[in-house]
């Protein structure tokens, strides 16, 4: 091995009392990324005229969606046999397995149930602000990854690979920073794009472009990652690159603007049959 490439040997936690109470990177990075996502948020609602009190309500929504939807994630798409057999192994969260694509799930439904009791705030609207900001969360969570020596690439002879010392001494591909740097960008891209709207899209259209954005960037960078489960290496594709197969093909009917046809678009529906 050369002596070239990064180790990484940092302790997860960053400090910790009374044995295995403590604060992890990790919980540091996922708390962080909702709470700035939170204020971002917030700054959406006044800039376009909405109320601003609707944001610790909604917070609670997607911190309960995302961390429900990522862990049945997890237990179905990754270990249904297991997992199902010892259904009491589900809650146990701390123990690690969190799958992103069941987080995204979560966080739809979550959404979806805030805005039936907002009914000001349709769902697309919401979806449309909240994947900007779901993107940049996942990459403070993907960095929180990193920290935790999880969710790691594939052997590399790269110049920036890294050693995982608490794993293996084998260099990597740093995948979790791939994905980290990836998610930001796009985040960063989605945001220019409803800016250039003059923060009036077509309802749905930034949500199908974070999809195709996103998800057609974790096709890639899956092909850098190791497989999480035995059963995967003898797929063409592993399981994170099947799950992003449907969200592509949801983004490009968003953008194409299926949503606001009259077949597909409940008010319009109204207006044309008279009802209101």
């Amino acid at each position: 091995m050369s002596e070239s490439y990064f180790v990484w040997d940092v302790n997860k936690e960053i400090w910790h009392i009374f044995g295995a109470i403590g604060l992890r990177w990790y919980s540091l990075m996922f708390v962080g990324g909702f709470l700035l996502g939170t204020y971002m948020f917030g700054s959406f609602l006044r800039k376009e005229g909405k109320r601003d009190d609707y944001r610790d309500s909604l917070l609670m929504h997607m911190v309960l969606g995302t961390i429900i939807g990522a862990r049945l994630g997890h237990c179905l798409f990754y270990a249904p046999g297991y997992y199902l057999s010892n259904p009491l192994e589900i809650l146990k969260v701390w123990e690690g397995g969190l799958a992103s694509h069941g987080g995204y799930l979560g966080v739809a439904l979550s959404i979806w149930i805030f805005s039936r009791k907002h009914k000001e705030l349709t769902f697309l609207w919401l979806t449309d602000r909240l994947c900007i900001l779901s993107l940049m969360v996942g990459g403070f969570i993907r960095i929180g990854n990193f920290f935790n020596s999880e969710i790691l690439g594939k052997v590399a002879d790269v110049p920036w690979a890294v050693v995982f010392k608490q794993v293996d001494p084998l260099p990597r591909h740093p995948t979790q920073l791939y994905e980290a740097a990836g998610y930001l960008i796009i985040s960063a891209i989605l945001y220019g794009i409803y800016r250039l709207a003059d923060r009036k899209p077509v309802e749905g259209r930034i949500l199908g472009f974070c999809f195709l954005f996103g998800f057609s960037f974790r096709l890639f960078i899956e092909t850098f990652k190791e497989n999480q489960e035995i059963f995967e290496n003898d797929m063409a594709l592993n399981m994170g690159q099947l799950l992003s197969i449907p969200y592509i093909l949801v983004g490009i009917i968003l953008i194409i603007g299926v949503q606001k046809m009259p077949c597909c678009n409940r008010n319009v529906l109204k207006e044309s049959t008279g009802k209101r």
